[in-house]
């Protein structure tokens, strides 16, 4: 097709504006090329005094999020224009970009009439590069049923143009992918290049620097379901021979595997959701992925902050349970490994349980062959593990469902089972129970092998309050993850934690471990200085990352309530005030008691004082005593919020002194001497 040249002579401006033409864009995923042959370009070398400054389209299309535009100059470099914007809204009219606009097209609404900032940068192609040649608009429709058209089109050349993005070296690990101009579909994985670029700590990465960390073949393809819709897209990644065979290696650290994740945090703007989640779950005593933070630059195009991230699977150095072969399909050896989820799912990967959760007695509740794969799991092992978790529910909701030895314990492994509820519960992560629920078991040995609770997994959608179900709209911290039945949820929770907080033991040990936990990993000074360590890390990464997004200070990916933080810091700030209101009230609430917990790292003394508190934990009353009298000083009695309940003065000369503590709830409490911190105490 020809170009329609028109010549613009403002006073201060001098613009070529190219008018290409459009056609309809196939939705099956492959590229739909516009080209628009530039001639006469004058001058026609793009640089810092003359090059591309603006585009515009016109596209019909009924599920905006679906498109995935990109502007190709004639030496390849490529621009995204937009990818994943607008959600299931209708059509693009009159979309135009320029660098200079105040709104980014990720912050816009359809039909996006108007100009707005591409998500890549129009000054990329102001390279040096002649401007004559073949230009192309790619259009990719990433997803069937709704289908779009090209209306019309143009590019604008003119002084004053934007400049290339400069990216030239960072703190992080940077990750260098080349497609050779391929899409990268949702599945199945293409062959690409990847190269990663790491020093080693402490030390600056340089574009210009050897591929020294990987450099090779692999396999890569995008992941996610709502993430795979927002514009930093998400990606599986298998590191492969020249070949195309697995090549395990070693990442930034990791254990050496094949199977990894590139994870955006274009929904995450504090960037530690995840990854503190897993700290956490780890410190517990239980495996979680191990990340890396990265910096991207995709086929020459920069796309800020990744976690480079194990994915879930069966390996000694991840979920370690014993692998099972297609010819296992006899005791001991069909009994494990198995990973299963609570998961999207349908009849090919997925299978029907027997029972319905005991709180909503009509909902179906499916599980997820997750390993073996679906398309690899024998029929003998469907068999096994189906009946397994057959046996288990049909024990849960029995009638002595609660019985010390033939109960659902015999099933379960208990503490996993009550960590991955803390975990997720902290974060009021309603995800993991429904979607992203991981479990897994292991082949049985001397002794029958139990069901453990995950890895947790996918935390983008935690750690704040956004507009959805009632559960995740509590601004005070309130509201149990778990009941995410009541919300009519996309995919059905089986509910299991329903039951097993009927049992009362199962309540104290809930409460005994939370406690415990609340001492050590859980304590607000240790998340928020891991917190704090993270911003500090990502302090410079972050400022390229919001300036290729430009979301920063706006209501993007899960829509949050409230006022969005403006800063960087700010999103730090509001994510700690978050994490400390719902500490607050799951110390209020946690479920059952402290009768009968052992618990550890509660110092006896009042540190510094020669004051110490017996008996600790406490219901009635507790004694503050000390071997060498003093008259100075009061005491306070506080709750994790800071509220004073208590001040007590001590008589002169008194070694002794008895403080009731029944009119306090039940909970942790800190005891304070002057000025002095800080005793933990316990109130039954």
């Amino acid at each position: 097709m020809r170009a329609l040249l028109l010549f613009l002579f403002p006073a201060t401006l001098f613009a070529q504006t190219f008018n290409g033409t459009g056609g309809p864009s196939s939705d099956d995923g492959n590229n739909n090329d516009f080209i628009l042959t530039v001639t006469g370009l004058n001058p026609a070398i793009l640089n810092n005094s003359f090059g591309l400054v603006g585009a515009c389209l016109t596209m019909t299309h009924t599920w905006d999020a679906d498109m995935d535009v990109k502007l190709i100059a004639p030496d390849g470099t490529q621009i995204q224009l937009f990818t994943g914007v607008g959600g299931s809204g209708d059509n693009f009219t009159n979309t135009c970009f320029s660098q200079t606009a105040s709104t980014s097209i990720a912050s816009g609404n359809p039909p996006f009439t108007g100009t707005y900032k591409p998500m890549g940068n129009l000054g990329d192609a102001n390279n040096g590069q002649n401007g004559n040649g073949n230009w192309i608009l790619r259009c990719v429709d990433t997803y069937q049923q709704d289908l779009g058209n090209l209306i019309s089109w143009s590019i604008t050349f003119g002084n004053n143009p934007p400049l290339p993005f400069s990216f030239s070296h960072s703190n992080l690990p940077i990750v260098v992918i080349n497609t050779n101009n391929q899409t990268i579909p949702n599945e199945p994985k293409i062959s690409a290049y990847m190269g990663i670029i790491y020093n080693g700590p402490n030390q600056i990465n340089s574009m210009s620097d050897p591929h020294n960390h990987y450099a090779g073949d692999i396999g890569i393809e995008r992941r996610g379901a709502y993430s795979n819709s927002l514009p930093q897209k998400p990606y599986n990644i298998e590191t492969r021979t020249s070949t195309g065979l697995n090549l395990d290696t070693a990442l930034l650290g990791m254990p050496a595997e094949h199977d990894w994740c590139l994870i955006a945090n274009y929904n995450d703007k504090a960037f530690v959701r995840n990854t503190l989640a897993y700290k956490c779950f780890r410190e517990m005593g239980h495996y979680a992925p191990r990340s890396e933070f990265v910096e991207v630059v995709l086929n020459g195009q920069y796309q800020g902050i990744y976690l480079l991230m194990e994915k879930i699977k069966r390996d000694n150095n991840r979920v370690d349970i014993a692998r099972l072969d297609s010819f296992e399909n006899t005791l001991p050896n069909v009994s494990g490994g198995y990973i299963l989820k609570n998961d999207y799912w349908d009849a090919s990967n997925s299978w029907l349980l027997n029972y319905n959760p005991i709180d909503h007695p009509t909902l179906p509740v499916h599980l997820v062959y997750y390993y073996p794969k679906p398309d690899d799991i024998t029929a003998q092992q469907k068999t096994y593990i189906q009946g397994f978790i057959n046996q288990y529910e049909s024990v849960l909701y029995g009638p002595n469902f609660n019985h010390p030895v033939n109960g659902y314990s015999q099933y379960l492994s208990i503490n996993s089972w009550i960590d991955y509820f803390i975990v997720n519960e902290l974060a009021r992560n309603v995800d993991g129970f429904k979607k992203s629920w991981y479990m897994h078991k292991d082949m049985d040995g001397v002794s029958p092998s139990k069901l453990k609770a995950g890895p947790v997994w996918d935390f983008d959608w935690a750690w704040k309050n956004i507009w959805d179900c009632n559960i995740f709209q509590q601004t005070n911290g309130s509201g149990w993850s778990h009941h995410i039945n009541d919300c009519n949820p996309d995919v059905n929770s089986n509910g299991w934690y329903i039951r097993l907080l009927q049992d009362t033991l199962f309540k104290n040990k809930l409460k005994c471990r939370w406690t415990n936990h609340r001492m050590t990993m859980l304590d607000t000074s240790y998340l928020f200085s891991y917190i704090d360590s993270i911003a500090l890390y990502l302090d410079s990464a972050q400022q390229r990352h919001y300036s290729k997004w430009g979301h920063l200070g706006l209501n993007s990916g899960a829509p949050e309530i409230g006022p969005i933080p403006t800063t960087f810091q700010g999103e730090v700030d509001a994510l700690k005030n978050w994490i400390r209101l719902r500490i607050t009230w799951l110390d209020n609430n946690m479920f059952g008691t402290l009768y009968g917990c052992s618990l550890i790292g509660i110092p006896e003394e009042v540190s510094g004082t020669g004051w110490s508190i017996y008996p600790n934990p406490a219901s009635g009353i507790i004694y503050i005593s000390s071997d060498t009298a003093e008259d100075s000083g009061a005491f306070t009695i506080t709750d994790v919020s800071g509220r004073e309940w208590m001040r007590i003065q001590p008589g002169g000369g008194e070694l002794t002194f008895a403080v009731s503590l029944s009119h306090l709830p039940s909970g942790m409490y800190f005891v304070n001497y002057g000025t002095r911190p800080v005793k933990r105490l316990v109130k039954i």
